[in-house]
């Protein structure tokens, strides 16, 4: 994620990062909670306590090492028994996101010429990481064990390091940038990134495969071609320039290594002198055109929902179940692991108030140290909804990050661009459906409608897990997942608002803006979750008009000094909102909820109340 931030047209600069996290139960030692059962798990699979304990540190470690702060997150437990089958994380999500910067002369790659010469900057290729793309595109269980260690990766967040400083002394020539365009090595390793890289030019490629830098000789044709080794750019520069690039890498301490050179015919030759013949001859718009396109028969299922039973569910331990729930829970445990200072402009991280108390709605940095311009960035997910209401569990993902990042101060709904990562099991019954039916909702509806974009996006299709326990098949599949990241330029980042309420302002009024218009469903929530429950009713975006004017009051009223403190409502609800607000300001609430439960108008015989409209998230002001 990093090197897509530097591998942005002919370069740009990684700046600030989120992460979030979906898994199955913990299941805590000693600590184990009523709602949590006892499944079990294939034996070559983490558990999810396990990936909670190490992969947050995993990438906390390369954050801190590579020198960029991690400044938001999520983080959510579930796993449920629906209509007879088991639904979870056991196959998890773990995202990686953030923000770059990147000078207006840099942001389009460039046209390649014959006099172009393939540069590889970076580590050696391992014989790892063999298959990780299509490993990740299959359900765990499908592949053959010993290849879905094969598809583990190593890091080495030093060289990537070196490597960003060899783009940065580039870009720092304005304008003389000797990067002509530049490509991340992900998936598929340079079998993927040195073609698009040559193609995305208008060129073809003659690259010689042994003066790819490799770490264990043994490797074959196909090994030094297709693994995935990290820390690794593909680069093309005019030949002309290569000694001054090499002198800005021998300066960085930055491995590369020039690797081949531009075609005007447009063929893709690689070369192999160990064994004297070419493995790969073949045109680009064979390998890089259009595929046929992909049929798929999607069937809707109905979905059989319970309403929500509370009988029996007594107050007081419902609340403490919960704060309990990791999903609501105190997050310390994530966020403190990482520098959320480094580079000197951060300016909202998830710790608020003098007590640090992890809950804020958004991220935000500073444009320069010298300005109060800036960025800011959220999350949103609601992935538990699509078990009872696909499209509605995207559109409340959209209108999550949308009342995040309203806590910053972006001056438009328009100036918000939206990233979509979408996780489903393809082909498991009813999700195909489902999937077609959310992406409709979400991209052709929800965001126009916004004036909202989602320009980038990824995807996984496999996150199902099965696995034999004894004489038994068992399986694990995930809910339809949407995870939104939003991104927006920021006018004046002083005027971000937190949960910390002012108790030096007098007297002051907690309201909450419910848009939801009193519907209060609860399917899905975590008051469900909580009692091995799931509930028929999922909250949903009804008006998008009404989000919209939403987003424009509490703007206008914060610019207007008129706001004070800020929460969106999500998980947990108004009760966790309100008790994370008390939490940050270390006081206590008088909450009057009589107008969110009495209907004045059915109370008034002669009929002169008026039920007021109401719409959602928590405003102090």
């Amino acid at each position: 994620e990093i090197r897509d931030e530097g591998a942005t047209g002919t370069g740009g600069k990684p700046k600030a990062g989120l992460t979030g996290f979906s898994v199955s139960e913990l299941r805590l030692p000693n600590a184990r909670e009523p709602w949590e059962g006892d499944y079990g798990k294939p034996g070559r699979i983490a558990s999810a306590l396990d990936i909670m304990i190490e992969g947050p540190i995993g990438g906390a470690a390369y954050n801190n090492e590579f020198g960029r702060p991690n400044l938001a997150g999520y983080f959510r437990a579930f796993q449920l028994s629906v209509d007879g089958e088991v639904r979870g994380y056991h196959k998890p999500i773990m995202l990686a996101g953030g923000l770059g910067n990147i000078a207006a002369p840099h942001v389009h790659k460039k046209p390649l010429g014959k006099d172009t010469v393939f540069i590889q900057l970076g580590g050696p290729g391992f014989l790892i990481g063999m298959g990780g793309g299509a490993a990740s595109s299959m359900a765990s269980g499908q592949n053959v064990e010993a290849l879905d260690f094969d598809s583990v990766q190593r890091a080495n967040a030093e060289l990537e390091r070196r490597c960003q400083e060899v783009i940065d002394a580039c870009c720092q020539m304005g304008e003389a940038n000797p990067i002509l365009s530049i490509h991340d090595v992900g998936a598929g390793g340079l079998s993927n990134a040195f073609p698009e890289l040559a193609h995305s030019g208008g060129v073809g490629a003659e690259l010689r495969l042994r003066e790819v830098p490799v770490e264990e000789p043994g490797m074959s044709p196909m090994q030094i071609w297709s693994n995935e080794s990290q820390e690794r750019y593909v680069l093309a520069i005019e030949r002309a320039r290569l000694d001054e690039f090499r002198r800005l890498c021998e300066r960085e301490r930055c491995l590369f290594a020039v690797v081949g050179e531009a075609r005007a015919d447009n063929e893709l030759v690689v070369e192999d002198r160990l064994f004297g013949n070419e493995p790969v001859h073949m045109p680009l718009d064979v390998l890089l055109g259009k595929p046929p396109r992909m049929h798929r028969e999607a069937r809707r299922e109905a979905r059989k929902a319970r309403p929500l039973d509370t009988n029996g569910i007594e107050l007081k331990e419902a609340a403490y179940r919960v704060l309990r729930h990791p999903t609501v829970a105190d997050k310390t445990f994530l966020v403190t692991i990482g520098d959320r200072s480094v580079g000197g402009m951060c300016v909202r991280d998830p710790m608020v108030g003098p007590w640090q108390v992890p809950v804020a709605d958004c991220a935000v940095t500073t444009l320069g140290l010298e300005t109060y311009v800036g960025e800011a960035m959220a999350i949103g997910e609601r992935t538990p909804l699509a078990l009872l209401d696909g499209p509605a569990s995207g559109r409340m993902a959209v209108g999550e990050a949308i009342t995040n990042i309203a806590a910053a101060d972006v001056e438009a709904l328009g100036d918000i661009k939206l990233s979509a990562n979408w996780m489903c099991a393809a082909g498991h019954p009813g999700e195909d459906a489902a999937l077609y039916d959310t992406v409709k909702a979400v991209g052709m509806e929800l965001c126009p409608a916004l004036g909202v974009s989602i320009p980038v996006g990824k995807d996984s299709m496999s996150m199902r897990t099965t696995w034999r326990d004894g004489d038994e098949e068992k399986s694990v599949t995930a809910p339809l997942s949407l995870v939104v990241s939003a991104f927006a330029r920021v006018a004046d980042v002083r005027r971000t608002l937190t949960p910390q309420l002012a108790l030096d302002a007098g007297d002051t009024d907690l309201v909450l803006v419910d848009l939801g218009c009193g519907a209060n469903r609860l399917g899905g929530s975590i008051l469900a979750q909580v009692h091995s429950q799931l509930g028929s009713q999922a909250p949903d975006v009804d008006d998008p008009a009404r989000l919209k004017a939403f987003f424009g009051a509490i703007r206008g009223l914060a610019r207007a000094g008129l706001v004070l403190a800020y929460h969106d409502r999500s998980d947990g609800g108004l009760f966790a909102a309100l008790c994370e607000m008390a939490f940050a300001s270390r006081c206590g609430l008088d909450v009057n909820l009589d107008t969110l439960v009495i209907d004045a108008a059915r109370l008034d015989v002669e009929g002169h109340e008026r039920q007021g409209d109401v719409m959602a998230g928590d405003r102090h002001g």
